[in-house]
């Protein structure tokens, strides 16, 4: 019986791992890809009883998310504890006059035809009032480091030079933390999913503010989006982006989709890297918000700016993934997969 056990575990401990491919896409703003990981993950798994039994160390597994208290529960639509239901209710009563706001915009360029506020300034600066309200009320202000190269930039301001902030993607909070980074006195929109237009009051804000939308299943939405892009950066407004595409399930990086690059490349505009950490710890994927306040442990690191003239796209996306990991710890930190 015990040569038996013996040899089990001998085995589980050879068993080669499989490793999954992937394969290129040509669109410029790809699906996100699936892959079959059921035999890694059951491999990693065997790895991990293994370890266990020989007492090697082990790599702290993911987290799941299930840890926010005992008082946590479990709906149809994500975890909820105290913190969360009181991150929930606030953003819905913010929520309240954020909408009146934004209506009185859609009425003011109906009634105007337009003509003025071209750079959609007012709907931004009533959205990011609601974002930055929340992430107060609720102890969930980022930390920053680095902000003094965003000053240094945002000080040749003459020069009418828009940037591209690209950051890693984890949670819903990494919307108002980029927005807390770039701040409230700078003009940008989000380079966003289609998708998104069907939330209640967030499509509201991205229709009327202007900001770049595309349907990563339509060729023809990803041309326009492209140059809706362009244009903005042109006339001195600012982008961000996730060029992961959707957010990481584990809190680490994703491959990167090239085709928001683009937009900096085309018209010559600087790309500045910025490092979300923590945000998937406070906001797991499988809570429907944030299980806790986010000012002790989530932050933004800011990184030097990265011209996109004279590089080719995968090389300026190569750059700007290493600066983004660079500010990262380790457990954030993509798994490198042989192609």
């Amino acid at each position: 019986m015990s040569e038996t056990v013996a040899l089990s575990l001998a085995s589980s401990r050879t068993t080669p791992l499989i490793i999954p491919t992937y394969s290129k896409s040509t669109t410029l703003f790809p699906q996100p890809r699936r892959h079959n990981i059921r035999n890694l993950g059951s491999q990693m798994d065997a790895a991990a009883a293994s370890s266990a039994v020989s007492g090697e160390d082990e790599v702290i597994p993911k987290k799941e998310g299930k840890d926010g208290g005992k008082l946590s529960f479990q709906t149809k639509y994500g975890r909820l504890n105290p913190f969360a239901i009181y991150y929930g209710t606030t953003a819905i009563l913010l929520g309240l006059p954020w909408f009146v706001g934004l209506t009185l915009c859609k009425l003011f360029y109906k009634v105007t035809g337009e003509r003025w506020d071209v750079n959609k300034r007012m709907p931004h600066f009533i959205s990011h009032l609601w974002g930055m309200t929340l992430l107060r009320l609720s102890r969930s202000y980022p930390k920053v480091e680095g902000k003094e190269i965003l000053t240094e930039f945002f000080s040749h301001g003459d020069e009418n030079r828009a940037a591209m902030f690209v950051a890693n993607h984890n949670s819903w909070m990494d919307i108002p933390f980029l927005g807390a980074t770039v701040g409230i006195g700078q003009n940008y929109k989000f380079v966003s999913k289609a998708e998104l237009i069907k939330v209640p009051i967030l499509g509201t804000s991205i229709a009327c503010g202007g900001h770049v939308m595309v349907d990563r299943l339509n060729r023809r939405s990803q041309v326009t989006a492209v140059r809706n892009g362009m244009g903005w950066l042109k006339k001195g407004v600012h982008l961000c982006t996730f060029p992961e595409g959707t957010r990481s399930k584990n809190g680490r990086v994703l491959d990167f989709k090239n085709g928001a690059f683009k937009m900096a490349q085309k018209v010559g505009a600087p790309i500045i890297p910025l490092s979300i950490v923590g945000s998937f710890d406070a906001h797991p994927s499988n809570w429907m918000f944030p299980r806790k306040a986010s000012v002790s442990t989530c932050k933004v690191v800011v990184h030097e700016p990265i011209e996109s003239s004279d590089l080719t796209e995968q090389e300026l996306s190569n750059l700007v993934k290493a600066a983004i990991i660079s500010g990262l710890p380790e457990e954030q930190h993509p798994i490198e997969l042989e192609e």
